[in-house]
């Protein structure tokens, strides 16, 4: 009979299965594959450069991808196949999150650095009324908050009231025929929104009518679909205990969900709503329609045309008069400021969120 193997040798066995064929046994140093992809950077940056080719967006990809196919040959080589296929599956990872945020990042850089150019205190507090090549955005910003205001009061109670409907009493073929044109709505384009609010209003008030009202109704068409679908996403993961805690009270089920369901959901919904006013603030093409342009401050949404931020940074670029780097300029910083006002809303959300989530009580 054949004793068995010893432990060691069997430890030793099962570490060579796990590393797999050609494990050699060595490790690579810590800062191997930032010094395999900082060395590809600058190899494809000067390979770029000398072909007269270079582009940040071209040396951060081809850099990625010799980077990666250094670090798998330097690991399978001192490491083994098993932890190079790791190591290289890791960094292409890591260099795929890179590549999507650069994009992002350049962005944000040159809209910061364009905009601050264009921000002064006549900026924030003063209109273009009478204005020749200069002026502020004071009306656009007001604007774009009575719009996006407007627009969440009509669209915020819809949207709960229908996801509590489809979550809570929703059932057979109108659910699943609602849950259908919620999705067709989600992906409508914005200027069919605008052509819709305008198709509206000019039923009632007669053809030409612009007002900030029909921009309100015409972002809530595509806030509305948002707040549907988020708010019945955290509906969902509210757990079915505590209604069943409600109704073995004996609770009716309207109050349960007043009581008990919507303020255990409370962070989720209002950081969905969050989201969903910052979708739609930025819109340009249904305001173009629904709003129209004006050079002076309106604060009344039922009266007359409204400036937004939106439509004032794409009136600037397109027709810049005289002062051409005067309104780009402002241009700019309607950008800017546009990009900061979304920021807030998403902190605030967040804040929300770190204030009142329930899953960890």
């Amino acid at each position: 009979m054949t004793p068995p193997p010893p432990a060691d040798a069997a430890v030793l066995s099962t570490r060579s299965l796990l590393a797999g064929e050609g494990h050699r046994g060595g490790t690579l140093p810590s800062w191997a594959p930032w010094g395999a992809l900082g060395g590809a950077l600058v190899f494809c940056a000067a390979a770029l450069a000398a072909l007269g080719w270079f582009t940040i967006a071209l040396t951060l990809v081809f850099g990625a991808l010799i980077g990666i196919v250094a670090v798998y040959a330097w690991s399978r080589a001192v490491e083994g196949a098993r932890r190079a296929k790791d190591r290289a599956i890791t960094m292409a990872i890591a260099s795929a999150f890179a590549v999507a945020m650069a994009p992002l990042i350049s962005l944000l850089y040159e809209v910061v650095r364009r905009g601050v150019q264009g921000l002064s205190w006549e900026f924030f507090t003063s209109d273009a009324r009478g204005v020749v090549g200069g002026g502020g955005a004071e009306h656009a910003i007001v604007g774009t908050l009575v719009i996006a205001g407007c627009a969440a009061l009509i669209s915020v109670p819809i949207g709960i009231m229908a996801a509590i409907y489809l979550n809570e009493y929703g059932r057979g073929p109108l659910r699943r025929a609602l849950t259908f044109f919620v999705d067709v709505m989600t992906g409508i384009p914005s200027i069919v929104a605008g052509l819709f609010a305008y198709a509206l209003f000019e039923l009632f008030f007669g053809p030409g009518i612009q007002m900030g009202i029909m921009g309100s109704v015409a972002l809530s068409v595509l806030m509305i679909p948002i707040v549907i679908r988020s708010a019945e996403e955290v509906l969902k993961i509210v757990p079915n205990h505590l209604r069943e805690a409600s109704y073995a009270l004996g609770t009716p089920k309207w109050k349960t969900i007043a009581k008990v369901v919507l303020p255990t959901a409370f962070a989720g919904l209002v950081t969905g709503v969050m989201i969903a006013i910052a979708r739609i603030v930025g819109e340009t093409a249904p305001l173009l329609v629904t709003t129209g342009v004006v050079d002076s401050l309106n604060a009344n949404p039922f009266q007359g045309r409204m400036q937004n931020l939106a439509v004032y940074a794409y009136n600037e670029y397109r027709s810049p008069g005289v002062m051409k780097q005067a309104s780009y300029d402002r241009a700019w910083a309607a950008a800017l400021t546009l990009i900061a006002i979304v920021m807030i809303l998403n902190v605030i959300a967040r804040l929300v969120y770190r204030r009142y989530k329930t899953e960890t009580r």
